[in-house]
């Protein structure tokens, strides 16, 4: 009976337990001279450094279409760093951003890093009211 017991909680805290993942969070969102910013907090902890990521990503206005594709280059992500990057996004409100969505990765690049490793791994949040995922 003790075994049946316990055997639910390693199931668990296998689940629980987080593997190998670049997070990227959606940090804020707020007018800029030249249209919106993008602030994201990335972390890789892949185990390895990437030398390269980039992802396309579609922004929805408020109406929920498509507005815009645009690739975002994030450069370098050392191993266990956590990194702040801001984009400007010219032309773009971002009172009428409703949602931004992952696309795809265009460049994926690292010491044993296999170029789908990036969306493979790839985990999202936002601090912000527009909605942020894959």
């Amino acid at each position: 009976m003790m075994a049946s017991l316990l055997l639910p909680c390693t199931v668990l805290a296998q689940e629980a337990a987080p593997g190998p993942a670049l997070s990227l969070e959606l940090n804020g969102a707020q007018p800029s001279d030249k249209g919106c910013r993008l602030t994201f907090v990335v972390n890789n902890s892949l185990g390895s450094d990437l030398s390269k990521a980039a992802y396309e990503i579609a922004l929805f206005n408020e109406t929920g279409v498509v507005d815009r594709l645009t690739v975002l280059d994030f450069k370098e992500l050392p191993a266990g760093k956590t990194k702040v990057v801001r984009f400007d996004l010219a032309g773009t409100d971002c009172a009428k951003v409703s949602r931004a969505l992952v696309n795809n990765s265009t460049e994926c690049a690292g010491s044993g890093i296999e170029p789908a490793t990036c969306m493979q791994r790839l985990k999202t949040s936002t601090k912000t009211g527009i909605a942020f995922g894959i």
